[in-house]
């Protein structure tokens, strides 16, 4: 499965909003029982804090569901 990549604007994004965004959560409750079940890994490493700063050059891995660079936005 390929890497894909996200861009963001600001200086980080936290893990649940990242998980809204991409459309894996629809809600700020789905993305923290996302985040509580374990299956998601920031930079090789389980994560479990839902307000995570994710910064460009994390990579983001969530079993099941493929894995994601963060970029900082061009221009």
């Amino acid at each position: 499965m390929a890497v894909k990549q996200v861009q963001i604007r600001t200086e980080f994004i936290t893990l649940d909003a990242f998980l809204k965004w991409i459309n894996i959560a629809g809600t700020g409750g789905h993305a923290k029982a996302l985040i509580a079940s374990g299956l998601i890994q920031v930079n090789g490493e389980k994560e479990l804090r839902r307000g995570r700063k994710l910064r460009p050059n994390d990579h983001v891995l969530i079993t099941g569901e493929g894995e994601w660079q963060i970029a900082a936005e061009e221009g």
